[in-house]
C-alpha cells in the first residue's frame, strides 16, 4: 500500500472521488431549478424524492463500474459520508427548522471522512476500513443515537430550545477548533500516528514534541474531546453535553494512561522529561504516574 512521496495512494484517491460524488447531492436544487428552501413545497416533494432516489442509484452504479470489491468497500463508505455532508449543506442553507442539525451532519461526516483521508496521506501502511472510525465502539454508536433522540424529542416538546443560534455557533466553533487541532496533530505526527495504541516500537517510530505537541502531549485527544462536546453544544442538547463531557473525559483518561505506559517503555527518560514540561491538554488528566 506504499505510494511515492507526495502522491495519494489509490485507496485515498478512490475515497476522495466517492466523497465528492456523494456530496454532489447538494447540487440537486440546481438541477431541479429550485432553491433548497422550496424543495419542501407540496409541488416539489415528489419530484425531489424521485430525483434523490435516481441520484443515489446512479452514483452507486457508477461506483460499482469504477471499482472492484476492495476499493468499492472504501468508496461506498466515503460516498455515504459525502452524501451525509451534502444533505447537511442542504439543511444548513435552506429555511428548514433543522438548520443546526445540518451543521451537525456536516461536522460529523467531515470528521469521519477526514480521519480516513489524513491517514491515507500520513500513514498509508496502517490504512484500513477502520480508519473511517465508523465502527469505533458500541458506546460511540450509542452516544450518537442518544444525541439524535434527545435533539428530536426536545425539538418536538420545546422547539424554541433548538433555535438558540448564538449557542449553536459556539458549538460549531468548538467543533471546528477540535477537528482542526486533531488533524494538525495527525499531520504533525506523520507516520508515527496510528488509530490503535501500538505495543511494539517500529524502526521509524520517533517521539514527536514539535508543533501542536509542544502545546499538549496528546493534542489529537484534546481535539477529539472538545469536538465531541462541541457537537452537543451545537445541537443545544443539555443532557448529552453533560453525558458526552463525562464519558469522553473518562475514556481519554484511561486511553492516555494506557498510551503513556507504552510511550515510557518506548522512549524511557526522554518521554518522562517531555511529560514534565508539557501538559496532557485535558482538564484534570495528568497521565500515568511513575514511581522513581
Amino acid at each position: 500500500m506504499a505510494a511515492a512521496e507526495g502522491r495519494l495512494v489509490p485507496e485515498g484517491r478512490a475515497s476522495l472521488a466517492a466523497f465528492l460524488l456523494g456530496a454532489s447531492v447538494a447540487a440537486l436544487p440546481l438541477l431541479l431549478s429550485a432553491p433548497p428552501a422550496l424543495l419542501a413545497g407540496p409541488g416539489l416533494q415528489g419530484r425531489a424524492a424521485l430525483a434523490l432516489a435516481l441520484h443515489v442509484a446512479g452514483i452507486n452504479a457508477l461506483l460499482l463500474l469504477l471499482y472492484r470489491p476492495p476499493l468499492y468497500r472504501i468508496a461506498i463508505r466515503a460516498c455515504f459520508l459525502g452524501f451525509a455532508f451534502g444533505c447537511g449543506l442542504l439543511l444548513s442553507f435552506g429555511q428548514s427548522s433543522w438548520k443546526h442539525f445540518g451543521w451537525y451532519m456536516c461536522s460529523l461526516s467531515l470528521f469521519h471522512y477526514s480521519e480516513y483521508l489524513v491517514t491515507a496521506i500520513n500513514n498509508p501502511r496502517s490504512l484500513s476500513l477502520d480508519s473511517f472510525l465508523l465502527n469505533h465502539s458500541f458506546e460511540y454508536t450509542l452516544a450518537a443515537l442518544s444525541s439524535w433522540i434527545e435533539f428530536t424529542v426536545e425539538k418536538i416538546i420545546y422547539p424554541e430550545m433548538k433555535h438558540i443560534t448564538w449557542l449553536s455557533t459556539v458549538g460549531l466553533l468548538m467543533v471546528i477548533f477540535g477537528d482542526c487541532l486533531r488533524k494538525a496533530a495527525m499531520l504533525t505526527a506523520g507516520s508515527n500516528f496510528n488509530h490503535i495504541v501500538q505495543n511494539e516500537k517500529s524502526d521509524t517510530h520517533t517521539l514527536v514534541t514539535s508543533g501542536v505537541y509542544g502545546w499538549f502531549r496528546h493534542p489529537s485527544y484534546v481535539g477529539w474531546f472538545y469536538w465531541s462536546i462541541g457537537t452537543q453544544v451545537l445541537l443545544c442538547n443539555p443532557i448529552c453535553v453533560v453525558g458526552y463531557t463525562l464519558a469522553s473525559w473518562r475514556f481519554f483518561r484511561e486511553r492516555i494512561e494506557e498510551e503513556e505506559f507504552t510511550l515510557i517503555h518506548f522512549f524511557g527518560a526522554e518521554y518522562l522529561e517531555y511529560k514534565k514540561k508539557v501538559p496532557s491538554g485535558l482538564p484534570f488528566i495528568k497521565g500515568v504516574k511513575v514511581e522513581l
